[in-house]
């Protein structure tokens, strides 16, 4: 840590010039993570129209080149990752939701437990904990216990977050300004606004606040070159983060930027946005500040207006029922399928800038990809708001602990069975001290998926 002005806090990333020398062969003095993205609307796996989500090769080894040149199919984007990948589907969901599919899909995706009877409808809620909670209590270092909550786009009130959970019922909040974020993670919080608002007006950098740790740090003789080469990525990209903060997007036909913050609910920067929650995700677990973080793509049943081949459509929701309508009769939306597919691509393109953030912090043994687990998932896996085939996209191998580069079909087991292989594989355990394998309701039978376990 370098502490500067005011309270700032710089977390750096790890550096092998002060790892315990016993550890540094194997890395393990980076703590492992857990990353999970959601996506709403389920995808374009087969129903009564064409398959255009999983590879056409079926279950199997992914092999790059022919991943890539899938593409009919959207898991084609995330192809220069394929030797570090897990698609599994054959995930179903263990229980009925309660009166709206979307509110009991985002119950249980991450909890595995049972949708409350009261209250019900858009608002019922999971009667257990989720997983990011459970990973954040568990392995989160003192002041740390709490994972990173983030949502892109609009909140209307009908239903918005639907992810984390600290225990049964007590749903968190997610933040969806990462303006707010970045305040929070780098200890900023405590800052009068007008102060705030004088860094910004003199477009200083929390790395200005901490300029006199940092020189010293970087004047230590010991330092290795591979070590300063981290710390000015690591500086440039808080840096570049910043700019992109508090100076607003960049546009050519706009002389006077308008700043991000007033525009985290416009779905013409949803995909910003999202860039920039990843970027802070992926410094968070660079530096150790979070052991575990959840990003919700769209509110509960994604209203976002996405823009497709330079045309801005309907809500994905009403592009999810292939009807200009969030009900069940209306006028058909003309390749609301086609659209889907692409609105799966798009989502799968943003997860994919995810991954390339977190690849590019070079550790002792691998990237900080290697290092955890980070997820793409859904809380339908269909059109039809089905709880079956839910699908779950894994990147990282968590050090060893899976076996990446395949796609698994799991069979139509209960989900809580991938949940429990990422909570053991980034250290969680059970009442005996053994891996994880008893998360989620106890009715559901337990266990790891064995078939990525390495």
């Amino acid at each position: 840590m370098l502490r500067g002005l005011g309270g700032a806090v710089v977390a750096l990333p790890f550096l092998e010039t002060f790892a315990p020398k016993k550890a540094k062969a194997g890395g393990a003095t980076t703590p492992r993570y857990a990353i999970f993205v959601r996506q709403g609307n389920g995808v374009c796996q087969e129903t009564d129209e064409p398959e255009r989500y999983w590879p056409s090769a079926g279950p199997g080894a992914l092999n790059q080149s022919t991943l890539a040149a899938d593409t009919g199919r959207a898991l084609s984007v995330l192809a220069p990752y394929a030797a570090k990948l897990n698609f599994v589907k054959g995930l179903d969901f263990g229980f009925p939701g309660n009166g709206c599919g979307h509110s009991g899909g985002g119950n249980q995706v991450l909890t595995a437990a049972t949708v409350s009877e009261d209250p019900a409808g858009n608002e019922s809620l999971s009667t257990g904990e989720s997983i990011d909670n459970r990973i954040a209590r568990e392995l989160g270092a003192p002041g740390a216990q709490e994972p990173l909550t983030l949502y892109v786009g609009r909140k209307n009130g009908y239903l918005d977050e639907v992810l984390s959970y600290r225990n049964g019922y007590e749903l968190r909040a997610a933040e969806n300004n990462p303006y707010n974020v970045y305040v929070d993670l780098f200890g900023l919080s405590n800052q009068e606004p007008e102060e705030l608002e004088r860094l910004r007006s003199r477009r200083l950098s929390v790395n200005d606040l901490v300029r006199e740790e940092m020189q010293t740090l970087l004047s230590r003789g010991d330092l290795s070159s591979k070590d300063r080469q981290r710390l000015d990525r690591h500086f440039t990209a808080i840096r570049d983060l910043e700019i992109g903060l508090t100076c607003g997007l960049p546009d050519s036909d706009v002389a006077d930027l308008e700043a991000i913050q007033a525009s985290i609910s416009d779905d013409a920067f949803f995909e910003r946005v999202c860039e920039m929650q990843m970027e802070l995700i992926a410094l968070s677990m660079a530096c150790g500040v979070r052991r575990a973080a959840t990003l919700q793509l769209g509110n509960g049943n994604d209203q976002t207006q996405y823009r497709i081949d330079g045309v801005v459509q309907k809500s994905f929701h009403k592009i999810s029922h292939r009807i200009d309508s969030d009900g069940a009769e209306g006028p058909p939306i003309p390749d609301a399928d086609i659209l889907h597919h692409k609105i799966d691509k798009l989502l799968l393109g943003k997860f994919r800038y995810l991954l390339d953030r977190l690849e590019e912090v070079e550790l002792a043994d691998g990237t900080l990809l290697d290092y955890g687990v980070t997820v793409m998932t859904n809380d339908l896996g269909n059109k039809y708001h089905s709880y079956s085939d839910v699908p779950f996209i894994l990147a990282g191998g968590a050090q060893g602990f899976l076996r990446t580069g395949q796609f698994v079909d799991a069979g139509g087991v209960t989900h809580e069975k991938i949940l429990n292989t990422i909570g053991a594989a980034v250290g969680c355990v059970n009442g005996a001290g053994g891996p994880l394998d008893d998360f989620g309701d106890p009715s559901l039978e337990g266990g790891l998926l064995d078939a990525i376990v390495a």
